[in-house]
């Protein structure tokens, strides 16, 4: 009886699992930052020379293996394993990381709030 639920229930089961890749699945734009670049922003991640700590996608030379790498960082949930990945935190997580998370390794590198704009914007391209 047990064995014939389960073969009724694997047709429910295979669909529930579709939809879910599909939603997972589906990237999107880029979320759109108020005064953001991407342009820009990438520009700003070559100067502050993001690259040297983190390996990130379409930088040249952004090799680094200090930080985490940064392929797909626009479909993370979180920003430095803590706060959730959202325009507001990660500006602020960009103009002051030791303000927010004591400790950290990744260095105040002195980004403006403007600058720090037009990373997140580039930031998010990263899918």
């Amino acid at each position: 009886m047990r064995v014939f639920s389960m073969l009724n229930a694997r047709p429910l089961l295979a669909a529930v699992c579709l939809l879910a890749l599909a939603a997972c699945g589906k990237q999107g734009d880029a979320p759109r930052i108020a005064g953001g670049d991407a342009k820009v922003g990438k520009q700003l991640v070559e100067q502050y020379q993001c690259g040297s700590c983190h390996a990130i996608p379409d930088v040249p030379a952004a090799r680094g293996t200090t930080g985490p790498a940064l392929e797909g960082f626009g479909r993370r949930s979180y920003v430095a394993g803590r706060f959730p990945n959202n325009a507001d935190a990660l500006t602020r997580w960009l103009v002051n990381p030791p303000a927010m998370k004591p400790g950290t390794l990744m260095p105040d590198l002195g980004v403006s709030p403007d600058d720090a704009r037009h990373m997140a914007a580039f930031l998010y391209t990263l899918r």
